[in-house]
């Protein structure tokens, strides 16, 4: 079996990325591998990007950043604690193509994460990142579905 050294968990903070942080902790706990937890921020679409003003799109750009680092930190303390190392990254981006990228830049063994679990015409509309990088991946990938009473 191969060894597993190194484990990217991407997370968007939601309820559903909880259940999948305890996996790629506990996976991480048991291989002695190390976390590369990653946040991607989706980036508009550009038509919708073209009717706001390129000055105020940069200003919500770097409030969003600095933003979403302290969720970042405080979603680790929570969910990660000090038990494992870790490393974070937080990037703009269309976020199935980021992950890949990132899996393949931080040398990942292994992709961990969540699922919202939509159905039906959501689902069409939404579309999936878990599944595109499922589709896509040529390494492991581990998705975690989300508890939430359904």
């Amino acid at each position: 079996m191969k060894k597993i050294s190194r484990i990217l968990y991407a997370t968007d903070f939601s309820e559903s990325s909880a259940p999948a942080a305890e996996y790629a902790l506990t996976l991480a706990q048991l291989a002695g591998a190390d976390i590369h937890v990653l946040h991607v921020i989706g980036e508009l679409e550009d038509k919708r990007r073209g009717r706001i003003p390129p000055e105020a799109f940069e200003l919500f750009e770097k409030e969003i950043e600095v933003h979403v680092v302290k969720e970042m930190d405080q979603f680790c303390r929570q969910h990660l604690r000090d038990e494992v190392r870790y490393t974070t990254e937080t990037t703009i981006g269309k976020p199935f193509q980021v992950i890949l990228a990132t899996a393949r830049s931080q040398n990942a063994d292994l992709i961990v994460m969540g699922t919202h679990g939509r159905t039906g015409i959501e689902h069409v509309l939404m579309g999936s990142t878990a599944e595109r990088v499922v589709r896509r991946s040529p390494i492991p990938v581990l998705t975690v579905p989300c508890h939430d009473g359904k």
